[in-house]
């Protein structure tokens, strides 16, 4: 049987059932990245509960997103990247497929060649109808930032005194925040006295300045408006950072 080549490939195409499907058209949108197994991964490779090096190349990751796919703000806490992407982009025609699996590509490709070691990102879609919604959504990650941080501290701090996986997870069920805080207090940590960008996570948005320069044709001095990265490691916190993410959502 003989069958038409353009017809058999329209049938094939006709089964990539979810190429064709879209965000909403005027939607805020959030690509959120996880480290794929980053637990077992950074026990070993990085030192625990935090280590700097990792923290930092969350950032160049972070970094790289914000420049390939033209976001606004990005957000990085644990092993997690926000990336907030406003109303009127359209790339890649704003295809869910291609969205999450280039932004997981990027992710992956750039902390694997900022570590020297093999790391892989999977990638979701959030969205919102409003910039207050895009304010509810980093204030939702930034609390999981300060609870993730201060269970982390916890655990290590048990296992660093012989306890074993079990008995740390045992030792902190049901705990409340005022008991974590109480046992590391035991221990000589004072939670609210650790790095900033531990407790709250790190904050990335582009910013002006000016670059001086000088003009050989008509032999003046001149300044020109550049935009670059900023990296912010001492976050606000609760009304001030949704301030701060109000304004950073609302720049053009």
């Amino acid at each position: 049987m003989t069958v038409d080549a353009d017809e058999f490939e329209a049938g094939q195409r006709a089964r990539e059932y979810f190429h064709g499907l879209t965000l909403l058209p005027g939607a805020w949108t959030v690509l959120r990245l996880d480290g794929r197994g980053f637990s077992r991964f950074t026990e070993q490779h990085f030192d625990k509960p935090f280590d700097e090096r990792f923290g930092e190349h969350m950032v160049t990751t972070a970094t790289a997103l914000l420049n390939e796919l033209g976001a606004r703000y990005a957000y990085t806490e644990s092993d997690e990247i926000s990336l907030l992407l406003p109303p009127g982009f359209d790339l890649f025609g704003r295809g869910v497929e291609k969205l999450v699996s280039i932004s997981a590509g990027i992710a992956s490709a750039t902390f694997t060649h900022a570590a020297g070691v093999p790391a892989h990102f999977d990638s979701r879609v959030w969205l919102g109808v409003s910039v207050a919604d895009v304010a509810d959504y980093f204030s939702w990650r930034q609390s999981d930032a300060a609870r993730c941080a201060l269970n982390g501290w916890c655990y290590w701090t048990l296992r660093k005194t012989g306890l074993s996986r079990s008995q740390a997870t045992r030792a902190l069920d049901g705990a409340t925040t005022s008991g974590k805080n109480e046992l590391l207090y035991q221990h000589g940590i004072n939670f609210n006295e650790l790095p900033a960008w531990q407790r709250r996570g790190i904050g990335l948005w582009w910013e002006a300045f000016e670059l001086a320069g000088h003009d050989p044709v008509r032999g003046v001095d001149v300044t020109a408006t550049r935009r670059r990265v900023h990296v912010e490691r001492e976050l606000p916190m609760k009304d001030a950072y949704r301030a701060l993410i109000l304004r950073v959502a609302d720049a053009s």
